[in-house]
């Protein structure tokens, strides 16, 4: 089927862009809304949207005026159409509205495929109302459209393979990039973006660290563009809570899925980010006032030190004139790198006073920040000491409360199950779970790549650590983590099935 004539319905946001790259791709376009002037401006949105790309040299003025040429207004959202080959509908989310709109549809553009940009509502419940069900599949863009080049193709549970079909083959056309993903809640990207959020939001809840910290961290140890407090300031809790509650329950409570009661008071309080002038920070003009980071005065003579278990932290220290044993004493800052632990329990296992020792994530040691850990007996004179002594590396250093693990390590092992999680239901192949995450929460790495990266077996400590102390099931480490940590396989392997074992087998 090749797709010439395309309708869209909804002139907001999402239905402007996705017009824009469909003319821009060579398809005709219809724009049509329920309300008039939201066509109109519509229309005007996208014309200059479009003539703006070739003053910047995006593509040339004939090729932009032919594709403004392809664009035009249709009659009536479910006006008769025989010759529409494809129908996307991107209006407000709501079940009762989508059902009702395609409905009409199914008579009314008899020879099309349609397709819901819905993110939330689910592929099979809308089309429980059509004669012809498997002509519905979802076609989830994300925003703003013409930028995030991810689309996520949802087949509902009756949707047919011709739909599908044509899905994927719209998305190559406008030069995007489709994931498969099922139809449960959230999908596959706003599922995946839980695991990074909820354990921040538990950190935080512990008071372990502040928000600009935890950010910090996550940027500068986990390796994220972006912190995830000064993500959901960006999006809004307004938008970002209810997607956190609304996955939660559409996997029945599943704990590592768990929201924070901490957005939810900020939400009750308009306290939304950057849109509202403040949420985890204070907004002046738009622009985001990030505190100092506290001033530590670097001195390699500050103290002495004992490095437990951590030679590449011992020889920085070294080589930037910290005196390091190699035993512990009476008179040394003993230093303990915990992994998935309290820094006071890898104190008492190591054998040194908890009163006179800092942890180090040794997560942090390789890079640009150092997180020092301190335990809740130690003595503030000789742990501010330790801290001269640290900062004469020349690193960052970023001190937190002690915790169940320190936070880095969480980060990372909560978006790395979650990726898992997802990878052993089945709700998505490995190899998308990496790309949605990639493409469509703009992450350096996959969950699945950056748990390769640090190790499956590693992670598989990290969680079972958290898992011990705290007794809360959000940290039961996925069978998919698991086998594959005992195992020595990679996170992205999908393994042996049994339908392998049929290849090639006649009859």
């Amino acid at each position: 089927m090749t797709i010439r004539r395309m309708r869209v319905i909804g002139a907001g946001a999402m239905g402007r862009g996705i017009a824009q790259v469909a003319v821009t791709a060579g398809i005709e376009v219809e724009l049509t809304d329920g309300v008039e002037s939201a066509v109109d401006a519509g229309l005007e949105f996208v014309t200059a949207m479009i003539r703006r790309s070739a003053e910047k040299g995006q593509r040339t003025d004939a090729e932009a005026e032919a594709a403004i040429a392809r664009l035009r207004a249709g009659a009536a959202p479910t006006a008769p159409g025989p010759d529409v080959d494809l129908v996307i509908e991107a209006v407000v989310e709501r079940l009762d509205v989508k059902q009702a709109i395609f409905a009409e549809l199914e008579t009314a553009t008899p020879n099309a495929v349609l397709a819901s940009n819905t993110s939330s509502l689910s592929i099979t419940a809308i089309a429980a109302v059509l004669d012809r069900p498997e002509r519905l599949v979802g076609l989830h863009f994300f925003n703003p459209v013409p930028l995030m080049r991810l689309v996520e193709i949802v087949p509902g549970l009756r949707t047919g393979a011709e739909a599908v079909a044509v899905a994927r083959r719209v998305v190559r056309l406008f030069g995007y990039t489709g994931v498969l993903a099922k139809d449960t809640p959230g999908f596959l990207v706003n599922h995946l973006g839980r695991g990074l959020p909820t354990e921040a939001l538990q950190v935080l809840s512990e008071t372990v660290a502040e928000p600009v910290d935890i950010d910090r961290i996550a940027r500068d140890t986990v390796g994220l563009k972006m912190g995830p407090f000064e993500l959901m300031d960006l999006t809004g809790l307004d938008v970002s809570h209810p997607v956190l509650e609304t996955v939660f329950a559409g996997f029945y409570g599943d704990p590592r899925l768990r929201p924070s009661t901490v957005t939810a008071t900020r939400l009750s309080g308009n306290l939304l980010g950057r849109k509202t002038g403040a949420g985890f920070y204070r907004y002046d003009g738009g622009i985001q006032q990030v505190p100092d980071e506290p001033s530590i005065d670097a001195d390699p003579a500050a103290v002495v030190v004992y490095v437990n278990e951590d030679t590449a932290l011992a020889e920085l220290l070294r080589a930037s004139g910290v005196r390091v044993l190699t035993e512990p004493t009476e008179h040394a800052v003993s230093i303990v790198s915990p992994v998935g632990t309290p820094t006071y329990r890898a104190a008492l296992a190591a054998g040194v006073n908890p009163a006179h020792t800092i942890g180090v994530d040794p997560l942090s040691v390789a890079g640009e920040r150092l997180t020092v850990v301190v335990p809740a007996m130690l003595d503030a004179a000789i742990g501010a000491a330790a801290a001269r002594a640290l900062a004469a590396t020349g690193r960052r250093v970023t001190i937190t409360a002690d915790g169940p693990a320190p936070v880095a390590q969480r980060l990372i092992a909560s978006i790395v199950n979650v990726g898992s999680a997802i990878a052993e239901t089945g709700l998505a192949d490995p190899a998308d779970i990496d790309l949605g995450a990639r493409l469509g929460l703009g992450y350096p790495r996959g969950p699945l790549e950056l748990g390769d990266a640090h190790g499956p077996r590693l992670v598989v400590r990290i969680l079972d650590g958290l898992l011990e102390y705290t007794g809360d099931p959000r940290y039961r480490a996925s069978a998919w983590l698991r086998t594959r940590a005992e195992l020595g396989m990679s996170l992205r392997d999908r393994g042996t099935r049994p339908v392998d074992l049929h290849v090639g087998r006649e009859g």
